[in-house]
């Protein structure tokens, strides 16, 4: 069975201390679900249309562990906390 790779995309933080709020919360929710965080942060560098903004990179043992962690109690409770305080997508991708 291939791995899955939940890959975040902020657009814009637009409150610094839901975030934190969020982070606080949700590293716990994904790695008792099982996710490990490989990345995060700024690019160091993006081309061709790329935008620089902040990406999280975790990677989980398949596509219904990383689903059933962003479904999970714990994980919804992480992003009540984040609430407005920033614009994102989360996009889950099975990895090759």
């Amino acid at each position: 069975m291939p791995k899955a790779y939940w890959v975040s995309a902020y657009r814009a933080v637009k409150d610094p201390d839901k975030l934190a709020a969020y982070a606080k919360l949700a590293g716990p929710a994904i790695t008792a679900g099982g996710g490990r965080i490989l990345a995060r942060g700024e690019p160091a560098k993006v081309y061709e249309y790329g935008l620089k903004q902040r990406i999280v990179l975790i990677e989980f043992e398949s596509i219904e562990q990383a689903v059933a962690t962003h479904d999970s109690p714990g994980y919804q409770a992480a992003l009540a906390a984040l609430g407005d305080g920033a614009e994102r997508e989360i996009r889950i991708v099975v990895g090759v």
